[in-house]
C-alpha cells in the first residue's frame, strides 16, 4: 500500500514561513494530482491547494491565495507547500492527498484515495 510521507510542519510566529513536503512511498506510484487539505479543531477538513502532474496547473483556497505555494518536488512524486505571511487561522493539521485519475473536483476531500498522516501547523499570534 502506497503511502504519503508529510514532513516541515511546526510552529511560527504570525508573519513567519513554513514549507511542507509530502512524498509518495513508492517512486513508480503515479498520480494525476496531488495537494494538501487541512483541518483545525472543531473545524470541518478544508481544501487548501492543489496541483495536475501533466500540464502542473495549481487550484487554491481563497483563504490562502496569494500566500501559498504548491510546486512538484525534484523527487518524482514529491509536492510541497510553500506557506509566507503566515497567520493563527492558518492553525491545522495539514493533510497530503494523491489522486490517480482526473475525475472528481479538485476541492472535493472524497476525491482523493490517497491521504497522509498529517503534520501539525500552529501559528502563534
Amino acid at each position: 500500500q502506497v503511502q504519503l510521507l508529510e514532513s516541515g510542519g511546526g510552529l511560527v510566529q504570525a508573519g513567519g514561513s513554513l514549507r511542507l513536503s509530502c512524498a509518495a512511498s513508492e517512486p513508480t506510484f503515479i498520480t494525476y494530482k496531488m495537494g494538501w487539505f487541512r483541518q483545525a479543531p472543531g473545524k470541518e477538513r478544508e481544501f487548501v491547494a492543489a496541483i495536475r502532474w501533466f500540464g502542473s496547473s495549481t487550484d487554491y483556497s481563497d483563504s490562502v491565495k496569494g500566500r501559498f505555494t504548491i510546486a512538484r518536488g525534484n523527487a518524482k512524486n514529491t509536492v510541497r507547500l510553500q506557506m509566507n505571511n503566515l497567520k493563527p487561522e492558518d492553525t491545522a493539521v495539514y493533510y497530503c492527498v494523491a489522486d490517480r485519475d482526473s475525475s472528481g473536483s479538485y476541492d472535493n476531500p472524497s476525491t482523493y484515495d490517497y491521504w497522509g498522516q498529517g503534520t501539525q501547523v500552529t501559528v502563534s499570534s
